[in-house]
């Protein structure tokens, strides 16, 4: 034990000395910081105003000769198409439509442009539906209508709880920016962690450094104090991160409102984050002590490791789909599979809510692979760690883990 503890806390004060480490650590409360003091910086700048562009058009249906200004955007009428080219070629006007006799019916628009464009911007295109629209409408409906008709379409959608009561987690799109920007650096976070496992093990492997270490500590002892070391230094990563994300939002919520002053942080969804960090580094820092001792170098080693921890990335992937369709059954098998589920499950969990027995299912499913993750481990680390040069086989690997 005594052994274990010097290791755990040399490989625990290694990592977080690091400079990797450090700046991956406080990347997000100085970019937070540094964010929100641009912001109050440039909320007390005066904007220019907005630049006129005009635009001409030609009426052949006749009628469309009012509500000419729309926002910074000016229609200015010609009587035929070449006057409006010869205004749009002398730079007197940017672009210019052409309404069509039959417009009243078939509802089309000719527009000329000298730019290449792939679609016509959305202000002039916005521009002229509402000078089209407010011209047809004039004299027939009130002004205030003619503006409830322009607008889009305004939903305002409250979320009840099962017993009618309003919930005080509403929703919506503030609940899609803590759960991403959580999942990537928690999907970061496993992944940089586990692979420090597997790059350790794997370097003294091969620099032979492992037989001056057995020498002296035993298989156990030796992956145990690291496994544990290097995790310990990745908890402390997310516990600055999830103190840090409640009061940056504080902050920045005080400072900037707006759409921040409505992002809320459960505390129940930082200590889920926590917990599914500590699963998910074991499974993936054994594992990776596993593929480590049966490498014969660092460079295999981070190939085959490669194929599991990929796992932790594919929800971030995924995640217009998981956005899309919240509730496909195959968001509930990958939140119960060990290997994405620390990512996924967290996402779904500030996006939209996850039933406790997922919940509990992917917890328990991941207790499980870890502890026969260390089974397994245990048996392959005694016979290959200080086997060299020598890429064992399946089957080879599958009788050593039941004789072994």
């Amino acid at each position: 034990m005594h052994k274990t503890l010097l290791i755990f806390k040399h490989e625990f004060l290694r990592t977080i000395r690091g400079t990797g480490f450090i700046i991956l650590t406080l990347s997000l409360p100085v970019l937070a910081l540094l964010g929100i003091g641009i912001a109050q910086a440039t909320s007390g700048i005066s904007k220019p105003p907005a630049e006129v562009t005009k635009v001409g058009y030609v009426d052949q249906a006749g009628g469309f000769d009012h509500f000419t200004e729309q926002g910074n955007i000016v229609f200015t009428p010609f009587n035929t198409t070449d006057a409006a080219t010869q205004a749009m070629t002398a730079g007197d006007i940017k672009e210019y439509f052409v309404i069509l006799p039959d417009y009243a019916t078939q509802g089309m628009v000719l527009r000329y442009t000298l730019e290449k464009q792939l679609f016509p911007p959305t202000a002039v295109t916005s521009a002229i539906k509402d000078f089209l629209s407010e011209n047809l409408l004039e004299g027939t409906v009130s002004e205030a209508t003619m503006k409830v008709i322009e607008s889009p379409l305004n939903v305002i959608t409250t979320r009840l709880t099962p017993t009618g009561a309003i919930s005080s987690d509403q929703g919506g799109l503030q609940n899609l920016v803590v759960p991403g920007v959580f999942g990537i650096l928690l999907a970061m976070s496993l992944i940089i962690s586990s692979s420090s496992v597997l790059q350790g093990l794997a370097e003294e492997k091969e620099n032979r450094l492992m037989e001056v270490l057995l020498s002296s500590v035993s298989t156990r002892q030796l992956v145990n104090g690291k496994v544990l070391g290097i995790g310990a230094a990745g908890l402390l990563q997310v516990l600055v991160w999830a103190v840090s994300i409640p009061l940056l939002l504080r902050l920045a919520s005080s400072s900037i409102g707006g759409f921040i002053a409505s992002i809320h942080v459960p505390t129940g969804f930082l200590i889920l984050g926590v917990v599914y960090f500590i699963l998910g580094y074991l499974l993936f820092a054994v594992l990776s002590a596993t593929v480590a001792a049966m490498s014969s170098n660092v460079r295999e080693a981070q190939g085959l490791a490669g194929l599991f921890t990929m796992f932790a990335l594919a929800p971030l992937w995924f995640s217009s789909l998981l956005i899309n369709f919240p509730d496909s059954p195959v968001w509930v098998v990958f939140s119960i599979f060990p290997f994405s589920a620390p990512v996924l499950t967290m996402m779904r969990i500030g996006m939209f809510g996850v039933p406790a027995w997922q919940i509990i299912a992917s917890i328990a499913v991941m207790i499980l692979s870890v502890a026969a993750g260390l089974y397994v481990a245990a048996r392959l680390l005694r016979t290959y760690m200080l086997m060299y040069g020598k890429r064992p086989k399946l089957g080879v690997i599958m009788r050593n883990l039941k004789f072994g």
